[in-house]
């Protein structure tokens, strides 16, 4: 029982600590950047007009709620209709399934960003 005392602040503070070191990193190449008189625009390369975030976490959510859901019915008929182990079928349609449903939200996140 006192383990969780201990495990959850350390997962907490590495966490903390990461994000810390990525932007005080992050900071500093770029102050050294500019008092070099260097060229700040190369910190703006990567980035284009891309779709927004929340309609790319929508729509892969979506997708992965509809493969969750498929994985379910299938793996329903294949309990009802076949001989098939439901202690295996169930978590392995689910997870194929989501798997898949990921994929498609992958694509049509893909697909969003290059119409915008």
């Amino acid at each position: 029982m006192g383990s969780e005392v201990i495990i959850v602040p350390i997962i907490f503070g590495i966490l903390f600590g990461i994000f810390y070191l990525h932007y005080s990193t992050r900071n500093k190449e770029r102050l050294a950047l500019i008092e070099k008189g260097g060229d700040a625009s190369i910190f703006n390369l990567g980035k284009r007009h891309a779709a927004p975030t929340w309609k790319v976490v929508v729509l892969n959510v979506a997708f992965l709620f509809m493969g969750i859901g498929l994985g379910v019915f299938l793996a329903s008929i294949l309990d009802t209709y076949s001989n098939l182990d439901d202690d295996a079928i169930y978590p392995a349609l689910i997870f194929f399934t989501a798997g898949v449903g990921l994929y498609v939200g992958f694509t049509q996140t893909k697909k969003l960003v290059d119409n915008n």
